[in-house]
Order: structure tokens, then sequence, then C-alpha cells
């Protein structure tokens, strides 16, 4: 299965990197403070969206009352602060570096902030295994799908030897925008049942996705 792909796109967060538990906490220390109700990891992966400012007003918060960037640069202050308490999802790098051995091509494509994904990749060693690192210019997390088009504009390859992995609808949604194939990995920041939809192809986790690429 997997040699008839020459490019492997990835998601970061929740895909390659478990900060799924993580990022839950962060929210819920920010809605502890304005006296909201805190998330279940259940809830959590029911109502997180792109763009996060969605899911922070499904999760209780008044930008009326404190503004979305003001929100955000809270959660991201917090987050760059105590990232080293994440750790890979534990089939991550025996993937990269199985597909790297076959000499097939892989990138990162993340809503995280360029700044900061090239240093965490660096940090975990994981810089060798991509051809592009592309990351958004800030903060925010508004969504991907024009980096998405841009790095498509860069690999020359036929867009059905391109295959882009993630874990939300909105990974799935880039990838029908760069109109390459794409694989959901229901470990991450949406719940199986909610990337269930419309006939995606949805696994449970990268052990799966090993077997299923036959890797």
């Amino acid at each position: 299965m997997i040699e008839k792909y020459r490019h492997i796109i990835w998601d970061w967060n929740g895909t390659l990197l478990n900060d799924v538990d993580f990022c839950r906490k962060i929210i819920n220390k920010i809605l502890i403070q304005y006296n909201l109700n805190e998330l279940s990891l259940e809830r959590y992966k029911e109502i997180f969206t792109f763009p996060v400012e969605n899911y922070y007003k499904a999760a209780g918060l008044d930008f009326t009352k404190t503004s979305f960037k003001v929100l955000g640069k809270i959660f991201i202050d917090e987050y760059e602060l105590n990232r080293h308490q994440c750790s890979l999802y534990s089939d991550s790098i025996d993937l990269l570096s199985s597909i790297h051995q076959k000499g097939i091509k892989q990138s990162v494509l993340s809503a995280y902030k360029q700044e900061s994904l090239i240093k965490i990749l660096d940090e975990y060693s994981l810089t060798q295994y991509f051809d592009f690192i592309i990351g958004s210019d800030n903060i925010y997390a508004g969504g991907k799908t024009h980096l998405g088009l841009n790095l498509i504009k860069k690999l020359d390859i036929k867009k059905d030897e391109i295959l882009f992995i993630g874990d939300t609808l909105h990974d799935y949604e880039v990838a029908v925008a760069m109109g390459v194939n794409s694989i959901l990995i229901a470990d991450g920041h949406q719940s199986k049942e909610k990337l269930n939809v419309n006939g995606i192809l949805v696994l449970d986790n990268l052990f799966e996705l090993k077997s299923f690429l036959s890797i």
C-alpha cells in the first residue's frame, strides 16, 4: 500500500505528537478562571474544531468579556511553557523512519506556529525526516488550507501519489482542497464518531496505520 505514494504529509499536533489531554488541561485551567465547567476528554474531543476560536465558544468562553486574542495568547503561553510534558505517540518514530528508509519523501503541515514547529521537531530529532516543515505565521490556529495549497505547489508530484495523515476533519478538508488522498487517525483531538462521516477513511491509531500501509 505505501509504495503507491511518493510523498506523505503529516499533521503534527494530535497525529505525531500526543498533546490532546495536555491541551484539555490548559483549556480547563482557563475555564476555571472564568467560573465555567471543565471539559471531560470525551467532551473536548466532541467540540474541538478549526478554527479553534469556535471550540473556545463551544466551551463557553465569552469573547465580549475577554477577546479570543487574549485567551489564545493565554493558552499558547501555557502550552509553550509546559509542552515538554507531551510525548510522541509510540509508533511515530517507527513510522517516520520506516517510510524514510523506503525513499518516500515526507513533510509536516500544521496550524502550529512555524517557529515553534521547527523548534519542537528539532528537539525530538525529527527534522531529518522532512523535506518541508510548514507551519502558521501566528499563534491562533485559524486553519491551514492556504498552507496546504502553497505546499502542493512545491511538490512536483502527481496528486494521487500524495497522502495526507491527520487527526481532524479540518485535515480532511485541507486534503480535499489540495486534491490528495487522506487518512484520519482517531487517537487525536477529535473523536472517531466525529471523524466517521461521508466515507472518510478513519483508523484507530498509528499502529493500525502501520498495518494498513503494510509498513
